[in-house]
């Protein structure tokens, strides 16, 4: 959607761009986590990280040390949210 609207890449992007992010918010539903507060949380970790990995492959932006361990650290906090021992 970003590249239609603010790069003129053509029309279709927006509209494929449009059904991947409806398609994205469906995906926390989907994961193995009973609460959604935490569910939200993990999906937002993983997104600050692959969303580096996204403007690195499609955008060209070259993540600079902040961005690398900041990127690490959620993914860390992630993990530790995800797999953390807990009473059922």
């Amino acid at each position: 959607v970003w590249k239609a609207v603010r790069e003129g890449k053509p029309k279709y992007w927006a509209v494929i761009g449009s059904v991947i992010l409806i398609s994205y918010g469906f995906i926390p539903t989907l994961q193995p986590v009973e609460d959604f507060g935490r569910a939200y949380a993990v999906y937002g970790g993983f997104f600050i990280f692959m969303s580096l990995i996204w403007g690195r492959v499609f955008d060209g932006m070259v993540p600079d040390m902040g961005d690398i361990i900041g990127g690490c650290l959620s993914l860390v906090g992630v993990l530790l949210m995800l797999f953390w021992p807990r009473k059922k």
